[in-house]
């Protein structure tokens, strides 16, 4: 059995909420429901969602990246 796409995408969501929230990761995961699917890829049916506030995270703020 392997995660799929999503259900790592879960993982690294989880992994991003606690950073954010400087909160631990471990009941987060200890919520997680799975199912495996018919490639026998495991999924996360309640993957976790965030919301970042507008003081945090500002699209209209003209930033480079890298070596721009």
């Amino acid at each position: 059995m392997k995660l799929s796409n999503q259900a790592l995408g879960a993982l690294m969501m989880a992994l991003q909420k606690s950073l954010l929230e400087q909160t631990d990761i471990v009941p987060i995961l200890k919520d997680f429901d799975f199912q495996v699917d018919e490639d026998e890829c495991l999924l996360v049916l309640n993957p976790p969602s965030f919301k970042i506030d507008k003081d945090v995270f500002n699209p209209e703020v003209n930033t480079t990246a890298g070596s721009d």
